[in-house]
């Protein structure tokens, strides 16, 4: 039973980890998409991204690409998304290596 529990945390670390590049990909993308005039990535996919365990990505995307640093919204729930991200995964990480 424990090992099935280590897995399942160790499935959520990397499904973490998955979710953050993904977002921080989508807001990559996004920003490419409203320099070259083609369709966009809507706000709320990109929201919803960052809700999903990609708070971080979003964070990074954010700053790296300089992309919805001006909307509010994104100023709101992007950074509280992050912190909720890393706790998350600081945790399960945690989890993890008392269990070693």
């Amino acid at each position: 039973m424990q090992e099935y529990i280590r897995m399942i945390e160790m499935i959520g670390i990397l499904f973490i980890g998955l979710m953050n590049v993904y977002t921080c990909y989508l807001y990559y993308r996004d920003k490419q998409y409203s320099r070259t005039g083609q369709y966009r990535i809507s706000e709320r996919k990109l929201l919803q991204a960052s809700f999903l365990f990609g708070g971080l990505g979003a964070f990074l995307g954010m700053r790296f690409f300089r992309h919805k640093t001006k909307h509010r919204k994104f100023q709101f729930w992007i950074p509280i998304t992050a912190v909720f991200t890393v706790g998350v995964w600081a945790w399960l990480v945690s989890e993890v290596l008392q269990s070693i």
